[in-house]
């Protein structure tokens, strides 16, 4: 099968979305299928040398640093049907939706969207027109209505947030939830602990990571204040983004510089150890539709303590496999349990890592590719039937 994957953000840009396309790309060719990039050119200097990235025209997003916006119009139809598409799956809501669509009618084929990030949550922050938040969010369910309606499929992470779509109203030929997939072979028990910790001269005493980018939805500040009242634990962030400033500032005001540690990016083969130097994982957000640092840790067999919020509660059954959490109290309590979680939580987290790895997710993938590729013969042979 020959795919194309449409991307609102792709390297080098670093986040959920990039390690989903990533990770799914690469299964779905270790299986023998072949897989395009369509992406925003973050210009020829920060290209990554890929021969199956098709780079489209963008301009920096001023808003938010480190992406890109593509420039519509400039569809590419010509150079698309050259590569014989057999369905396109969308990553994101923004431009490269669109052009997906026209895209989909232009070429005749099947068009599928991965809905990773709840954007009414973050668009009052980073929209470059200002709106009041009311009028915004129904634009914005206005558009997504419209956008879902077209899809031949819309897949969702995890079980919770398709909910949430579904209680929109929407109007959906094919819902479906897929978790992105985590490679079980890269994140495993077992690891060499010391190594990570060396490198990065973390020192002694009980980690607790977070894994992701710096940035307001994220809620860091939450985990900052809550590690201050569990003892001997200190927090190591793996990550950057436009927040790291304003969380510096905050460690500095708190007198916690000895306590929580900035390491940066971390790059991708160093981040398996990272887990490894882990004594628990962490993460403060409600904004997650999956949370993939979380499953990666769970993979690894680190406890996690999570918010008690949209995709979380479908991943992390408090108390079995981890532990949730609501406010900053609770957020240390949850902690001080991660931290002296037994081997029955850790077995419990990696069973359900297990049941999110790559393998299963490009085989539920590839079953939904079939089905809209099947439903869009059969209505086209209708409406010939019907002519």
């Amino acid at each position: 099968m020959r795919i194309a994957m449409l991307a609102d953000s792709y390297y080098p840009s670093r986040d959920g979305v990039v390690t989903s396309i990533s990770t799914i790309r690469s299964s779905l060719e270790s299986l023998g299928h072949e897989v395009w990039v369509v992406a925003p050119d973050p210009g020829k200097d920060l290209r990554t040398d890929d021969d199956h990235v098709l780079w489209i025209r963008a301009v920096s997003f001023k808003t938010y640093k480190g992406y890109y916006v593509p420039v519509l119009p400039s569809a590419d139809c010509s150079r698309m049907r050259s590569l014989d598409f057999d369905v396109l799956h969308v990553h994101g809501v923004a431009t490269m939706t669109v052009r997906g669509l026209l895209l989909a009618h232009y070429l005749k084929i099947p068009v599928v969207m991965t809905f990773h990030t709840m954007v009414e949550d973050v668009a009052e922050r980073y929209t470059p027109v200002k709106i009041p938040e009311d009028i915004l969010r129904r634009l914005i369910w206005f558009y997504l209505r419209k956008v879902f309606k077209r899809m031949d499929a819309v897949i969702t992470p995890t079980d919770a947030v398709g909910k949430e779509l579904a209680g929109h109203s929407l109007d959906v030929r094919l819902l479906r939830t897929i978790p992105t997939g985590i490679d079980t072979s890269v994140f495993r028990p077992g690891l060499d602990r010391r190594r990570f910790a060396e490198k990065y001269k973390l020192g002694e005493g009980r980690k607790v990571l977070y894994v992701g980018r710096l940035s307001f939805e994220k809620e860091l500040d939450m985990a900052i204040r809550a590690v201050r009242n569990v003892d001997g634990a200190s927090l190591v962030i793996a990550g950057k983004g436009p927040q790291k400033e304003e969380l510096e500032a905050l460690v500095s005001d708190l007198g916690m510089e000895d306590r929580v540690r900035f390491l940066g990016f971390v790059p991708d083969e160093d981040l398996p150890y990272a887990y490894a130097a882990a004594d628990a994982a962490i993460s403060c957000s409600g904004f997650e539709t999956q949370g993939l640092s979380i499953l990666e840790a769970m993979a690894s067999g680190v406890p996690c303590a999570c918010r008690n919020a949209r995709a979380f509660t479908s991943v992390i059954r408090d108390g079995e496999n981890g532990f949730l959490f609501d406010d900053e109290k609770g957020c240390s309590d949850a902690i001080k349990k991660a931290l002296a979680a037994g081997k029955d939580v850790i077995e419990a987290s990696l069973a359900t890592a297990r049941d999110c790895s790559a393998e299963s997710s490009a085989e539920k993938t590839l079953k939904l590719y079939g089905e809209v590729i099947e439903a869009k013969k059969r209505r086209r042979e209708e409406k010939k039937c019907s002519a």
